[in-house]
């Protein structure tokens, strides 16, 4: 029985860290993307949108090297995996009166590659 629990526990790990998405791919699948109008890394700043470093647990509109749209700075926002994932998906719906220019992405195993992507840029 003991056993059985560890295959069953190992067998879930797993399946939740598929789930979380493929950093390398979604690096990837950001440059092409995101990476025109957002930086992220060492070095990251605003220009055309804002940087993305630690964005997941960050409120929305607040990084000081950029200028938010009033929709944006006012949403109320926290940006979690889920919101991200939402925004991502389709960044209108979630923020209406949003400046970003994107239609956004339907695929749900690219959404988690990329937020699998922008998890290594999260403080330690």
């Amino acid at each position: 029985m003991k056993y059985a629990f560890l295959s069953l526990a190992l067998v879930l790990s797993t399946g939740s860290a598929y789930a979380a998405g493929d950093a390398e791919a979604g690096g990837k699948l950001f440059a092409k993307t995101c990476g025109g109008c957002h930086s992220i890394g060492e070095g990251a700043r605003g220009g055309f949108g804002p940087e993305l470093n630690g964005i997941i647990g960050r409120p929305a509109g607040t990084t000081t090297d950029y200028q938010y749209s009033d929709a944006m700075k006012n949403s109320g926002v926290v940006w979690t995996r889920d919101k991200l994932a939402a925004y991502i998906e389709a960044p209108k719906k979630v923020v209406s009166g949003t400046r970003m220019i994107f239609w956004g992405i339907s695929d749900p195993e690219k959404i988690d590659n990329i937020l699998a992507y922008l998890e290594t840029f999260q403080p330690q």
